[in-house]
């Protein structure tokens, strides 16, 4: 402590130029977008006050609604898909399983890609006439699967579900397989000792000591999930007729395509309120849970 107050004048000079730069270029552009959520401005002329107008005209707009409901489907659909999956392999990679290190590599490299070059690079595989993965469908004989993956509104939200719970599931597995390698051996011995089987220890030990880093993945799952954006503009643009349209593409087009910068950020706003209540709300709900084990 006494070295830390002697250098506390040094450490406020090192950390200054970081948190300077941090202010200016995030935490006041985004406060200055809060701002401009109450005034009409199309970027170039003097903004004009006009109060709750846009969030009224948020609420009335149709494709707003389209492209919440569109959004909650991507949070349901990563926990459901991103978690349990990263958890799965997480307690496989952790099982002693031979060549785990080359695995975790491997399946972690998804998450490592611009999501930009994932977009375009699931674009070309799906692509309905010239994608690899249409192809091979038809090689086995399998035409009627042979589907226009990114262009058929029924399906289109649920490809691109899949597309982000592909880059994005090797995450939680590697935060799962951390939280797993930190629960004491002695636990589990005791447990085999006492003829517990693998599904009882997973129920009885492992998940109720994982239960934090669940609670933490569902924050991390959430938040993300609200803020897609580049996957999603790259591979549909929010098409086709609005199908996969989130709020973030909803923003940006509002923002723009039609520079209706204050209108945009009233979305940005609601974007935020609606996240931080998703994740104060799952995290009551899954604390309830936890006081109930």
């Amino acid at each position: 402590m006494e070295l830390i107050s002697r250098n506390r004048k040094y450490i406020f000079i090192g950390l200054f130029p970081t948190v300077a730069l941090y202010i200016i270029f995030v935490i006041y552009p985004i406060v200055r977008s809060f701002f401009y959520g109450f005034y009409e401005w199309n970027g170039l002329g003097e903004p004009i006050y006009i109060g709750l107008k846009n969030f009224q005209d948020i609420l009335k707009d149709n494709i707003f609604w389209l492209s919440f409901k569109n959004n909650i489907f991507v949070v349901v659909a990563s926990i459901l898909g991103q978690i349990p999956l990263g958890l799965f392999l997480a307690i496989v990679l952790n099982s002693k399983l031979k060549g785990a290190g080359f695995f975790r590599s491997v399946l972690f490299i998804p998450m490592i890609l611009s999501t930009v070059v994932v977009g375009l690079l699931w674009s070309t595989l799906l692509n309905y006439q010239m994608g690899v993965v249409n192809y091979i469908l038809q090689s086995l004989g399998l035409e009627k699967l042979a589907l226009d993956w990114l262009g058929n509104p029924d399906i289109a939200m649920y490809t691109v579900c899949a597309v982000i719970i592909w880059q994005f599931f090797s995450l939680y597995m590697i935060i799962f397989l951390a939280a797993l390698q930190n629960i004491p051996n002695d636990i589990l011995e005791a447990a085999n000792i006492d003829g517990a089987n693998e599904l009882r220890k997973f129920f009885s030990i492992t998940l109720p000591m994982l239960w934090p880093t669940v609670m933490t993945a569902v924050v991390l799952c959430i938040s993300g999930s609200m803020r897609s954006f580049d996957l999603v503009y790259v591979m549909t643009q929010g098409g086709p007729a609005n199908a996969t349209e989130l709020m973030a593409t909803y923003m940006y087009n509002k923002t723009f395509s039609v520079y209706k910068y204050g209108y945009g950020s009233a979305v940005s706003l609601v974007i935020f309120v609606i996240s931080f209540g998703l994740i104060l709300i799952s995290q009551s709900l899954m604390r309830k849970k936890n006081s109930d084990r």
